[in-house]
């Protein structure tokens, strides 16, 4: 059995706020295999943008572990956590973050080329993911020339194009009109489908929800898992 790509174990996040202490969340455990599309709903200011970031080591958790593909986060210097950010995981948002002066094209090669990966390999992928996301005619446009939903679809092909284990995505369609959105959304199901790639996407469309693997509600603190029937503190 192939490792887990993402394990939190009893994950908690605190802040500190003015005398005391805001706890986020405590005591919070995940797993996630490779090709699983997992859900992560809750209200705004649940700390589901807190618990993505501390999922890719953006941040630090207040106590806890986590572990991709089977490494230890908190045993990394600070330089293997960033080799292990730009080799094994894959970040989506709600705003693009599409560097303005390239074109689609050089937005997928840029982190092809930082990873190591040679520049004529990087531009025979980065075709081959625009072409898979439908832009197959729009490699040489930059993101100001391109729609909402078109720009989305290069951030998305710019976040697998290193074949990262993990996708860690915040509200990636949250942007967009319901139609595109959806046309968003099943190529991204497609792409980490065929790729095995281990996904945990924050959203606030139930529908989409409803159609991944599992569906975690992040609510007072906790994980709850949910299914069409019922639900479970985890």
């Amino acid at each position: 059995m192939s490792e887990a790509a993402l394990r939190l174990e009893r994950v908690a996040r605190r802040y500190p706020q003015g005398q005391g202490t805001l706890e986020v969340f405590r005591d919070l455990s995940l797993t996630i295999n490779p090709g699983e599309l997992v859900a992560l709903v809750g209200p705004s200011g649940a700390g589901k943008s807190s618990l993505l970031h501390i999922a890719g080591l953006l941040e630090a958790p207040s106590g806890g572990e986590v572990y991709i593909d089977g490494a230890i986060a908190s045993q990394l210097s600070d330089r293997e956590r960033t080799r292990l950010r730009r080799e094994r995981i894959g970040f989506v948002y709600q705003a693009h973050h599409l560097l303005p002066e390239f074109s689609a094209l050089e937005n997928v090669i840029i982190p092809q080329r930082i990873a190591g990966v040679s520049r004529a390999r990087a531009h025979t992928d980065a075709v081959r993911m625009l072409t898979q996301v439908g832009l197959g005619e729009r490699l040489e446009h930059r993101p100001a020339q391109l729609s909402g939903g078109e720009q989305q679809r290069v951030a998305i092909a710019r976040a697998l194009a290193n074949r990262p284990r993990l996708l860690l995505a915040d509200e990636p369609t949250g942007n967009l009109d319901p139609r595109t959105a959806q046309g968003v959304f099943e190529m991204l199901l497609q792409l980490v489908r065929s790729g095995s790639v281990a996904a945990l996407i924050a959203t606030h469309n139930q529908e989409l929800a409803a159609r991944m693997d599992r569906a975690l509600v992040l609510h007072d603190g906790h994980l709850v898992e949910q299914t069409l029937t019922t639900s479970r503190a985890i």
